[in-house]
């Protein structure tokens, strides 16, 4: 189709003001600074997570900006908790256009320290991992899927990592774990295409190295100089840098527009450069 024959509603590809966006993992470094960014968008914005007096105090923010947000604490293993969230969503907005899945984490017993072995890693700190970041995925989103398919279209984005692809030392059970979340997006995006509605997509994004509450001993020293891991990250990453949280928010603003309404399946990579790079 030319330009030229685009209607003048495809002037507002990227308008998101009015969408209910909920968020799970939203208190963690990456979740505020999306947060915040879309609130200011004008959505109305939902922040899932465990921390309340964070939750609460980024609301805060939101609301003295002229946005508007709520809080609710959950647990994404926890399918009753999820339910009850979404009933208060729906009690309170009367529907939920988009899920952004950022809950995860890792532990140490599920890495791989330079002075350890593959044998050393702890199943059960592998499976905790596991849970974490792919069934707290699944799970929020066949709670939260419900009233997109119940009205034929949303978007969900999940959360994966560059260690979904390819195997980054140390972090064994976390790696395999997002690469299950990266297959996880492809198939639902078939699957709620096909079953439900084409106007529902499931995307994902790939952020690079950013550094949050869970990576900042293992890349950064206590004097804010990076650790020998830090550098070797920056030497990878053609941009030399670390990403800044911020850097986000424009790739999650087109996936969750009209503005990519032919999209889905696909991981938005935003890294900087560091998984294309090579000698």
């Amino acid at each position: 189709m030319a330009l030229a024959e685009y209607s003048d509603d495809m002037k507002n590809l990227f308008d998101i003001t009015g969408k209910v966006v909920v968020m799970t993992g939203a208190t963690g470094v990456l979740g505020t600074a999306i947060s915040k960014y879309l609130a200011r968008e004008g959505v109305r914005m939902v922040l899932l997570g465990r921390n309340v007096a964070k939750g609460n105090a980024i609301v805060s923010e939101i609301e003295k900006a002229g946005g508007e947000a709520m809080f609710l604490a959950t647990d994404v293993l926890n399918r009753e908790v999820l339910e009850d969230n979404l009933q208060t969503v729906l009690q309170t907005y009367g529907s939920v256009d988009v899920l952004l899945n950022a809950a995860g984490g890792n532990m140490p017993g599920a890495t791989i320290a330079p002075d350890k072995t593959f044998f050393d890693l702890s199943t059960e700190a592998i499976e905790q991992v596991m849970q974490l970041n792919l069934v707290g995925t699944i799970l929020p989103t066949q709670v939260f899927l419900k009233p997109m398919a119940e009205k034929g279209q949303g978007v969900v984005v999940n959360f994966s990592s560059m260690s979904a692809f390819r195997p980054l030392t140390r972090v064994a059970g976390y790696g395999v774990a997002k690469a299950g979340v990266s297959n996880f997006t492809a198939y639902m995006a078939t699957e709620v295409a096909r079953k439900f509605s084409p106007a529902i997509r499931v995307n994902a994004i790939a952020p690079g190295f950013f550094l949050t509450e869970q990576n900042r001993t293992l890349l950064t020293n206590a004097d804010g100089s990076f650790t020998d891991r830090g550098r070797d990250i920056i030497r990878q990453t053609p941009m030399g840098r670390m990403g800044e949280p911020e850097e986000l928010c424009g790739t999650i603003h087109y996936l969750i527009s009209e503005a990519s309404c032919f999209v889905t399946g696909t991981v938005a990579v935003v890294d900087g450069g560091f998984n294309v790079f090579s000698i």
